[in-house]
C-alpha cells in the first residue's frame, strides 16, 4: 500500500522487552481513516509503551509500526508527518504564556505553523487566558492546551494519551465534548484511556488490551453484542428462600446465587421458561425474571481482570 493511501496506523506484532518483562507482547492495532479508535485498558496494561512505539520514542524489541506507511524508526521524522498528539501529560514552560509555549512549537514545525495558532486556541477555548502564564492554568487548562500544541500542526491523525486522568467531571466533559467535535470533523484519532465509559462515548472502533496483549479489537458494536447474554437472569418472588430451593431442584439450573435481594441464576430459555412454571405450581409468586444482560464495564473488567483468554479479533 503507498503512503497516499496508507492506514494512519498499523501495528503488526509489536514487543517491547524490559529485561524479562513483556511490557508490550505481540500487539495488532489498525486503525482507518477517520476512525475514533479507543485503546482501553487497565492501567500498566502496555497502552502508553505502545503509544511511545508508534511514535518512535522508544525502538520496539520486535514487530513492527506505520503511520501513514510510514515506519518512525526507519523514516524518522518524516514518519510523523500529519500526526500530533501527545503521551502522558503535555509539558510546557510555566512561566511563559500559552501563546509563547504554541509559537516556540510553531517556530519548530514551521510550515505555517503559527498562522493557525489562533485557530487552535479558539478550539480548545483557552483565547481569553492565551496571554497567562502556563503555570496558572489548571491541569484541565493545560490538557487542552495540549491540543492546541497538536492542532497548529494541522494534524490527519491525532494520537492522545489518557487525556482525562487528572480532571473533575467538569473538566473530563469538556474534554471529551472537544474530542468528538475534532473528530465531528474529520480528523482520525486514535484515545488511549482506562475508562470503559470515555471510550463508549466517543469511540466507533476500540482495542482492548491486557498485559500487553490484545484480548479484543473490532467495532464498538461488535463489543456491545458480546455484552448480551441471553443466558443470565434475575429473579424476584414472593419467597426467595424458597425459591432458592425449587430453583436447585431444576435440571439446568447453575451458577445460582441469591445476592441483592435477588436470585441470579443461568440457564438455557426452555429451562428458565419450565422453572417459572415450577414456581407457580410451588405456591410462589414471581415479582420478577428478567435476562441479566453485561454491562460494557462488566465485559471490560471480564476481560482484563478474569482468566486468561485467546484474543477476540471481530472484523
Amino acid at each position: 500500500m503507498n503512503e497516499l493511501g496508507a492506514r494512519p496506523v498499523e501495528a503488526r506484532g509489536l514487543v517491547k522487552h524490559y529485561g524479562d518483562i513483556a511490557a508490550v507482547n505481540g500487539v495488532d492495532l489498525t486503525v482507518e481513516a477517520g476512525d475514533v479508535y479507543g485503546y482501553l485498558g487497565p492501567n500498566g496494561a502496555g497502552k502508553t509503551t505502545s503509544l511511545r512505539m508508534l511514535l518512535g520514542l522508544i525502538r520496539p524489541s520486535g514487530g513492527s509500526a506505520r503511520l501513514f506507511g510510514r515506519d518512525p524508526m526507519l523514516d524518522g521524522a518524516k514518519a510523523l508527518q500529519g500526526v500530533a498528539g501527545f503521551v502522558e501529560s503535555p509539558r510546557f514552560y510555566p512561566y511563559m504564556s500559552g501563546r509563547k509555549n504554541l509559537e516556540l512549537l510553531a517556530g519548530l514545525d514551521g510550515g505555517g505553523a503559527k498562522g493557525r495558532i489562533d485557530e487552535a486556541l479558539d478550539t480548545v477555548d483557552l483565547s481569553d487566558r492565551a496571554k497567562d502564564r502556563v503555570g496558572g492554568y489548571s491541569h484541565g487548562m493545560r490538557q487542552r492546551l495540549g491540543i492546541a500544541g497538536a492542532l497548529i500542526r494541522d494534524p490527519r491523525l491525532l494520537l492522545l494519551d489518557e487525556p482525562t486522568t487528572g480532571l473533575d467531571p467538569a473538566g473530563m466533559r469538556d474534554m471529551r465534548t472537544l474530542v468528538r467535535r475534532l473528530a465531528d470533523g474529520g480528523m482520525t484519532v486514535l484515545l488511549s484511556s482506562h475508562l470503559m465509559g470515555e471510550v463508549e462515548e466517543l469511540c466507533d472502533r476500540v482495542a482492548i488490551i491486557r498485559s500487553g496483549q490484545i484480548v479484543f479489537e473490532g467495532a464498538m458494536a461488535d463489543l456491545r453484542s458480546q455484552a448480551t447474554d441471553d443466558s443470565a437472569y434475575r429473579l424476584r418472588t414472593s419467597n426467595d428462600e424458597w425459591a432458592y430451593t425449587v430453583c436447585l431442584a431444576q435440571v439446568g439450573v447453575t451458577q445460582l446465587v441469591a445476592v441483592g435481594g435477588e436470585l441470579r441464576f443461568r440457564a438455557p430459555e426452555p429451562v428458565a421458561g419450565r422453572l417459572s412454571v415450577a414456581l407457580v405450581e410451588a405456591g410462589l409468586e414471581i415479582l420478577a425474571l428478567a435476562p441479566q444482560n453485561a454491562t460494557l464495564e462488566d465485559l471490560f473488567f471480564r476481560m482484563t481482570e478474569g482468566d486468561p483468554t485467546p484474543a477476540q479479533v471481530a472484523s
